[in-house]
């Protein structure tokens, strides 16, 4: 892969199909790999039957069962048998309820730095904190991209944010997104890439870069994008997969050319944060919040459910009680993380403390079954 130009554009570049690289006009992307989740899964491969090809066309295909998993009705469970009928005719993986949340288990076992992923759900910019160009769409588009067709769009701006320094203390990587989610908003960010570069990138782990490229969804981007480095490496060693690795990093000039602007964010400054009702952007402080009666507290989703999140709640509720007005529910992101966290001690303290443990899926986020 070239090393002219920000990553963003040398991923783009590389998989082109159609067009140039450049900002605001139509190009389209040859796709490496695709994901579906049940709720949007069955539809799109009703799709992808309708098209009349033999097996599916890309590197990778996954088809997540991750949402809809209690199967209260007939109605989920004939989605579940369809789902999995389909993968085995076509050549698709399946992750059956309780393996996980598609875009933790697709970071651990199937995101490879340099590839394209488009997937049908919002969140699928998450894999872009291991150095993918991962992009939600809609389910007709992921089944045209499982046939082999390109995926068009338009060609995305590219917002250069900086990162220096380093989180203080009991501060996370959902602060930095929140962080950003006070300075872009909810508007205006469409057609646009975020794009993470900077000495502080090198403080933060590929969970947590997953967590702030997941959360670019809010502010509306096209996707977001860390660089593969050193830490990269290290996570996919971890997961056996250290040959994926490739090396993807961004130039150290944010107001070069490929930039569309540039903002530099200084991760000692940022403190705790908390989105407030009733949109992601309602960002305040939580020094502000100091006094607020709480009722229940859910940890999880795709956002915060890694091994490293549970794991410090664990620590901090070791030899303590959830107080009696307050549920707790704990949502492991995978299969794998809670496994580890039982092995490192966790689970323990969480059943505990009196924690409600979830099966690991989306559950709680999407509102259902809870």
């Amino acid at each position: 892969m070239s090393d002219r130009g920000s990553i963003t554009r040398r991923i783009i570049e590389e998989h082109l199909a159609e067009g140039k690289f450049e900002p605001g006009e139509e190009i389209a992307l040859r796709i490496d790999q695709t994901l579906t989740q049940d709720a949007t899964g069955t539809m799109a491969y009703l799709q992808f039957e309708a098209l009349g090809i033999a097996e599916v066309k890309t590197e990778l295909s996954v088809s997540y069962v991750d949402h809809n998993t209690i199967q209260s009705g007939f109605e989920n469970a004939d989605d579940h048998r369809y789902l999995r009928s389909i993968a085995a005719k076509y050549g698709i993986l399946f992750s059956k309820p309780g393996n996980g949340i598609c875009h933790q288990v697709h970071l651990e076992r199937f995101a490879i730095p340099g590839k394209t992923l488009l997937g049908s759900d919002s969140h699928t910019p998450t894999a872009g904190g291991i150095g993918m160009i991962a992009i939600g769409a809609g389910g007709l588009d992921v089944a045209m991209a499982m046939g082999g067709s390109p995926f068009y769009l338009s060609c995305p701006h590219v917002i250069a944010l900086n990162l220096k320094g380093r989180l203080n203390p009991w501060v996370t990587a959902k602060d930095v997104a929140l962080k950003v989610l006070e300075l872009f908003t909810t508007r205006g960010n469409v057609g646009r890439v975020f794009e993470y570069m900077g000495e502080g990138v090198k403080t933060l782990s590929v969970p947590e870069r997953a967590t702030i490229a997941n959360m670019g969804a809010e502010c509306g981007v096209t996707t977001s994008v860390f660089p593969s480095d050193d830490n990269t490496l290290q996570f996919l060693r971890a997961q056996r997969r250290a040959h994926d690795w490739i090396e993807l990093i961004a130039g150290d000039d944010p107001d070069g050319d490929d930039y569309e602007d540039s903002v530099e964010i200084d991760l000692n400054e940022v403190v705790p944060l908390a989105a407030c009702p009733h949109s992601p952007d309602n960002i305040k402080p939580v020094a502000e919040l100091e006094g607020m009666e709480v009722n229940q507290v859910c940890i999880g989703s795709c956002t915060n459910s890694s091994f490293k999140d549970l794991m410090t709640v664990a620590k901090i509720l070791e030899g303590k009680k959830v107080h009696p007005d307050v549920e707790l529910i704990v949502a492991p992101g995978s299969r794998q993380v809670l496994q580890n966290i039982a092995i490192a001690g966790g689970l323990t303290s969480l059943i505990n403390a009196g924690a409600r443990i979830a099966e690991c899926t989306c559950g709680f986020c999407i509102g259902n079954s809870y």
